[in-house]
């Protein structure tokens, strides 16, 4: 792997903004994920109420007019992020430590700042992972720090999709429904307009993948809350996840969660074939440095 070369003067790039999680937005969500008016009453999902652990994704949501929007959906290359010229880009993975509470409704700022680019040469091709450090706070000081991953590849031939890893067995399993409606609903909660979530022409013909993707912030939510269900409503300290394998709308979707070793525990998401598509960690009591 190399340094950012040609796109190594991003590094250190930072944007500042201030917005905030509305009530209405935060019961959308809680629709999408399937959360009934007792459920969501019990969560204190109203104005004012603890905004859910990665619930904060509800806020900062690209704002691109239709004019700037590129052929794949997503906003067009330039502005804060490098402008790389390979035809997919995807979320690959994240980083969070929680050192505070955030509430439904109230102003949040964040700052985020550029902190590494790099290439690679692999299977695929070219890559080009991006990494941008958050810092998210309000009026009572810092709540989360996050370091999100985004890697820039190609757009492939055909679909290839890497070595499958065997699904590990669980302390629970919990099988989630999924379909076009529940992937419309995320794409729609947080304006996320990436094709391949919602269009299955071009996700088949143009991304060459089998079927719609599943979004991975969806995935990194799905497991978080399940997990925090089997642990009575506890709060998370620290989560880092990782997508290893796209999961598409036809795949039977399986949440499996650990055994919790000295306060932490993993979590992945599996096909019903038995392979993990996204691979994650929660921390339930401590935190290491950042």
């Amino acid at each position: 792997m190399t340094d950012g070369g040609a796109y190594s003067e991003w590094i250190g790039r930072v944007e500042e903004a201030e917005d905030s999680v509305p009530a209405q937005t935060a019961r959308a969500l809680a629709a999408t994920l399937d959360m009934d008016a007792a459920a969501r009453a019990g969560a204190g999902i109203a104005a004012g109420g603890p905004l859910p652990p990665l619930w904060h994704w509800l806020a900062f949501l690209p704002d691109a007019p239709m004019s700037a929007l590129d052929l794949d959906g997503h906003p067009r290359r330039g502005g804060f992020l490098p402008p790389v010229p390979l035809e997919r880009r995807m979320w690959a993975g994240g980083k969070l430590r929680w050192r505070g509470d955030l509430r439904i409704g109230e102003t949040i700022h964040r700052r985020s700042e550029i902190t590494a680019v790099s290439e690679k040469t692999g299977k695929t091709g070219r890559m080009v992972f991006v990494t941008v450090a958050h810092r998210i706070s309000t009026a009572r000081g810092l709540a989360v720090t996050e370091t999100q991953d985004i890697v820039y590849m190609p757009m492939p031939e055909r679909f290839t999709p890497p070595p499958p890893i065997p699904a590990p067995g669980g302390d629970w399993v919990e099988p989630v429904p999924m379909d076009t409606a529940r992937l419309f609903r995320f794409s729609a909660v947080t304006f996320n307009a990436h094709r391949i979530h919602f269009d299955l022409a071009y996700a088949m013909k143009v991304e060459k993948y089998p079927g719609l993707v599943v979004h991975g912030p969806l995935q990194a939510i799905l497991l978080i809350e399940a997990a925090r269900r089997h642990r009575a409503g506890a709060w998370p300290r620290g989560y880092t996840f990782r997508g290893v394998r796209p999961l598409l709308h036809t795949d039977a979707l399986r949440l499996i969660g650990g055994a919790e070793t000295d306060g932490a525990q993993d979590l992945c998401t599996a096909t019903g074939e038995d392979y993990v598509c996204m691979q994650a960690r929660v921390d339930w009591t401590g935190i290491d440095g950042d």
